[in-house]
């Protein structure tokens, strides 16, 4: 038995290791310290600008133009009457932008993968795809509920417009963003047209790729809202309601409302950033800034 064994003091190479450990831990802490406290820096920013309107701008008599943040919380998160339909309507505009998601990610890679073939195919489809963009989604949107009628499948399709084009644009960036130096390598060593695209183009377009995925998910949330706001037919989306409140001067719910989407919409972004970080994050460097 050693002496340090027999003194009950803990070895050298004991302390080194659990010294090392809570130093790994105390870097992990600060490094989720450093991302944590700038989103808690803005939401107090946000919420001190709001009562600053609130009581420093707005008079009496027309502070029910944006009440307090602790009287709209008060009035809507107690009351199962507001925050029941309210959260029925926040699912369906879930569906809707998950659905509408899903759908611009599947065609928009795959039109750019058509188009990243040859220079004359996407000389001939990019111009579809910028004038989708240019086109305002106002001027669509009737046309859509006449064509479509006005329920579930309008939305989605309204979705689908706004999110398309970023999963365009970005992966055909991505596709094409492979070095000639690779190409070659893979003419001399005569690879198919199907190996070329999923073992060099996929690869560097990743990261293209990730960012136009961040970017739809967002406008996907946009597409969704617009779509239940002029779609009024089936379950109310949380867009259809945010129309019923402002006709109404709900303030209280239409607030409640707006939070809520903010949050969705954030919600799904980091998701889809966290997916980033973990597929691709180490690869190119981004998962530990």
């Amino acid at each position: 038995m050693s002496a340090a064994t027999m003194t009950g003091r803990p070895q050298s190479g004991t302390s080194g290791a659990g010294a090392t450990s809570g130093a790994g831990a105390r870097r992990r802490l600060a490094a989720t310290g450093a991302k944590v406290w700038p989103l808690l820096a803005a939401v107090a920013g946000i919420v001190a600008v709001w009562y600053a309107v609130t009581y420093l701008v707005l008079t009496p008599e027309r502070r029910f133009l944006l009440p307090p943040l602790h009287q709209v919380l008060g009035t809507t998160l107690g009351n199962p009457a507001v925050m029941g339909p309210m959260l029925d309507a926040l699912w369906q505009t879930v569906g809707v932008a998950l659905s509408g998601l899903a759908i611009a990610v599947v065609l928009g890679i795959g039109y750019a993968v058509v188009m990243a073939q040859a220079g004359w195919a996407e000389r001939i489809l990019y111009p579809y795809a910028v004038i989708l963009q240019t086109i305002p989604i106002l001027a669509l949107t009737p046309l859509i509920g006449i064509w479509m009628g006005y329920g579930f499948s309008a939305r989605i399709v309204v979705c689908v417009i706004i999110a398309l084009f970023p999963m365009i644009a970005n992966t055909l960036f991505g596709l094409q963003s492979a070095g000639p130096d690779a190409h070659d390598l893979f003419t001399l060593n005569r690879a198919t047209r199907a190996q070329r695209l999923l073992k060099l183009q996929f690869p560097a377009a990743l990261p293209a790729i990730f960012t136009g995925l961040r970017n739809a998910a967002g406008l996907s949330v946009i597409g969704a809202i617009v779509g239940d706001f002029f779609f009024q037919q089936g379950s109310p989306g949380i867009g259809g309601l945010l129309r019923t409140y402002t006709l109404r001067l709900n303030m209280d719910a239409l607030f409640m409302a707006i939070i809520l989407t903010a949050l969705f919409g954030v919600a799904v972004f980091s998701v889809f950033a966290a997916l980033d970080r973990a597929v691709i994050g180490r690869w190119y460097g981004r998962g530990t800034s």
